[in-house]
């Protein structure tokens, strides 16, 4: 009776241990998978800014385009006009953070 006993102890914790560590993997999979998903969802771009004249306008330029949702960081170059933006392809397009800067009164376009 205690060898039966035994047995089926051990058997018990083994079949424990191989769903811990089914779980384990599996969660370890999803969460490789959702930073890949991170990963080919994140986009930089860089758009060419027309009008910028002064030390205030890539400011100006730089609020609009990060008022988008979606949109990580925006790094502006005066000297260059140009404006590099980090964001979510899943949330926004380069179209529409093109258009917050346009609509800001200094129309930007990608640089191709």
């Amino acid at each position: 009776m205690k060898r039966t006993s035994l047995i089926l102890s051990s058997l018990a914790m083994a079949l424990m241990l191989a769903v811990g560590s089914l779980i384990f993997l599996t969660s370890a999979q999803a969460e490789k998978s959702n930073v890949q998903k991170e990963a080919v969802a994140e986009q930089t771009v860089t758009f060419t800014i027309e009008k910028m004249t002064c030390a205030a306008c890539p400011i100006t330029v730089r609020k609009a385009m990060e008022s988008v949702d979606g949109v990580k960081s925006v790094s502006m170059d005066f000297k260059a006009k140009t404006a590099t933006v980090i964001f979510d392809s899943s949330v926004t397009s380069v179209q529409k953070i093109g258009a917050a800067s346009t609509n800001a009164g200094y129309p930007a376009s990608p640089v191709s």
